[in-house]
């Protein structure tokens, strides 16, 4: 317990206060979607938010350090745009309810009714970065950057944490996303090459469609499994015992036609 001389009263009773709100336990809300970040609690510093099955989709960027070392800040800053920044704006398009951004990463947590949408926006940024971001960045750094991506779902607990408002500002607060699912992803994003999509074994699961699972059949007719298995048994971070891997992009000839049709599977 900390000491009356160890610290000034003011920061301590901030953190007696905390500890206080602590010790008076939680209420929690179900929610059946992932809320408008307008409608995620702040003021009752008791109160979460709880919502079921939600997707979680991180991507981070492979070798930001080397890049760092290796380059004027110019161009850092451009390749940490252009990756967040089109992560963010890809992530949006594909309907993700809500989105931020880590550091050279981005998660993006989309509703259980959307599973192959979430696989799409996820497919659609993963050939980005090899199509494009990887080769930009090469040209310029002279860097091989990657793209690390892992996809997990389950429950998630939420509330905003912080000042709601202080010397006008409102920036001192953010949504703190407590749970499995962001956790999960951001370490299979962490443990996936570049060139690979990791998703946990409970997310794959829901996968039925053909067009999920096998390929188009380029370049010579031959439609063959997209999707490898990896064991986790051993591998105390994850608290499922396989993963799934996809290595492929977008088809260069049929890629927009699987994906407004995989985009479909979520009406049905």
């Amino acid at each position: 317990m900390i000491t009356g001389d160890q610290m000034p009263r003011r920061y301590r009773d901030i953190i007696d206060e905390q500890i206080d709100v602590y010790n008076q336990g939680r209420s929690i809300t179900v929610y059946n979607s992932i809320p408008d970040t307008a409608d995620i609690p702040i003021e009752n510093p008791k109160h979460w938010l709880r919502i079921a099955d939600v997707i979680s989709v991180f991507v981070d960027m492979a070798k930001s350090t080397q890049l760092a070392a290796e380059n004027d800040d110019k161009t850092v800053a451009g390749a940490y745009q252009l990756f967040t920044g089109t992560a963010v704006r890809l992530f949006h398009e594909f309907d993700a309810p809500y989105i931020d951004v880590r550091g050279d990463g981005v998660f993006a947590l989309f509703d259980s009714s959307q599973p192959h949408t979430a696989l799409a926006a996820a497919v659609t940024f993963k050939t980005f970065a090899h199509e494009e971001f990887v080769p930009i960045i090469r040209k310029r750094a002279q860097v091989d950057v990657g793209c690390h991506i892992g996809i997990d779902q389950g429950t998630l607990l939420v509330r905003k944490i912080g000042l709601k408002r202080k010397n006008g500002r409102t920036d001192r607060q953010n949504e703190v996303w407590a749970g499995k699912p962001v956790n999960m992803s951001s370490k299979l994003a962490a443990k996936s090459e570049h060139g690979e999509l990791l998703a946990s074994d409970r997310f794959f699961k829901q996968f039925k469609s053909e067009l999920v699972l096998k390929s188009c059949g380029c370049p010579n007719g031959e439609k063959v499994d997209l999707w490898d298995s990896i064991d986790l048994s051993d591998d105390t971070r994850f608290d499922f015992a396989t993963a799934y891997r996809l290595r492929s992009n977008w088809c260069r000839e049929h890629g927009r036609e699987y994906c407004e049709a995989i985009l479909k599977l979520d009406g049905e």
